[in-house]
């Protein structure tokens, strides 16, 4: 209140003044506390606290990681994570006779566990058994391999019969394709980030049938840390769109809009905390892609990391601490009298830097 009594008793000129001020000072307080570590982590102590939530939030998701082990889950991150090590073995050249000894009891004691939840995901338990029964099939016994073997034959999972393996395959089995980068490049240059919609309803079926496609992106481990939380009310949609700040002018006009959560719950280790990002955004750019072909438009907005604005979003969402918004994204039907930014694109002259020795 006081801040916005004082700006509005000033001119713009005073204000670019007093704004440089400021940024001058800032920057030569960085510069001292950039000199080292130690004074670096001073500074995010003493002074800034803008990595706090995402310094407790680690440690929260650490603590559900843990937790999750022991309850009944739709779907588990430890599972996927070792079945999918478990698959880089099987396909390695030369596949060494054992391999696995230090995770795959590990692995079998958590999938035994699992095996007494009916909440988790079929196909995921589906994949976990046809991995693991290729793997006993071909690794040799040791003394670890033969008691995990011995665990998971007395379980005796159930198996479909006649149903393809979920198993690792060979390259050239891979789906043919007749994209080529010519009809590659037209879907890129045609997805534009549109900001202006017809006032028609995105269907829900339209918006799965996108996300099947998006879970086709890479994901580190396989564990897929994210989740897709969906308004199609535009009232509510507007109101989540304004919490990002960059939204003004055009957030009323989102009749869908689409919050990409990134879940830190799905590692043990702090050494992880970037991969929800990592993981998120690379399955939201294949999800922009496939609404496009889709008949729908979409715009990716820049989620800011400042705490107010986290905890509005959280409150409103009724997300857990360890679960951190990555971006949101705005679908609709486009208006053809809608206009969309040029953004001249950086060229590969300026964004390819060939490395030709490494020491």
């Amino acid at each position: 209140m006081i801040k916005k009594t004082f700006l509005a008793f000033i001119s713009e000129h005073q204000k670019i003044q007093i704004k440089a001020l400021i940024a001058s000072f800032k920057l030569t307080f960085s510069k001292v506390f950039a000199s080292n570590a130690w004074l670096a982590a001073s500074y995010f102590l003493f002074f800034n606290s803008s990595f706090r939530r995402e310094q407790l939030a680690v440690l929260k998701g650490q603590l559900a990681y843990d937790e999750a082990l022991n309850r009944a889950t739709n779907s588990s991150a430890l599972l996927r994570r070792n079945i999918h090590r478990l698959e880089k073995g099987l396909i390695m050249r030369p596949r060494k006779p054992t391999f696995a000894s230090d995770y795959i009891g590990e692995t079998v004691d958590h999938y035994c566990a699992l095996a007494n939840y009916r909440s988790l995901d079929t196909a995921e338990f589906r994949w976990a058994t046809d991995v693991l029964d290729l793997y006993f099939s071909v690794v040799h016994d040791n003394p670890v391999i033969k008691q995990a073997r011995c665990r998971y034959q007395d379980l005796q999972p159930q198996r479909e019969n006649g149903a393809i393996p979920s198993t690792p395959y060979l390259q050239q089995e891979c789906p043919a394709s007749d994209i080529h980068y010519d009809d590659l490049l037209t879907l890129y240059q045609r997805r534009r980030s549109v900001r202006w919609f017809l006032p028609k309803t995105v269907e829900l079926a339209l918006i799965r049938q996108a996300v099947n496609a998006a879970t086709l992106a890479p994901s580190a481990c396989n564990r897929q840390p994210y989740r897709f939380d969906v308004i199609r009310d535009m009232q509510q949609a507007a109101m989540i769109a304004s919490l990002a700040m960059g939204t003004t002018g055009f957030a009323d006009n989102i009749p869908c809009l689409i919050v990409v959560v990134g879940d830190l719950s799905c590692y043990p280790a702090e050494r992880d905390r970037h991969v929800i990002y990592i993981d998120a955004a690379l399955a939201a750019m294949q999800l922009m892609l496939a609404f496009e072909t889709l008949g729908l438009s979409t715009c990716p907005i820049n989620w800011p990391d400042i705490e107010l604005r986290e905890k509005l979003i959280a409150d409103k969402l009724r997300l857990q601490y360890y679960e951190r918004p990555v971006m949101l994204l705005a679908v609709g039907y486009a208006d053809p009298s809608g206009g969309i930014p040029f953004s001249q694109k950086k060229s590969d002259q300026l964004l390819v830097r060939e490395i030709i020795n490494v020491d």
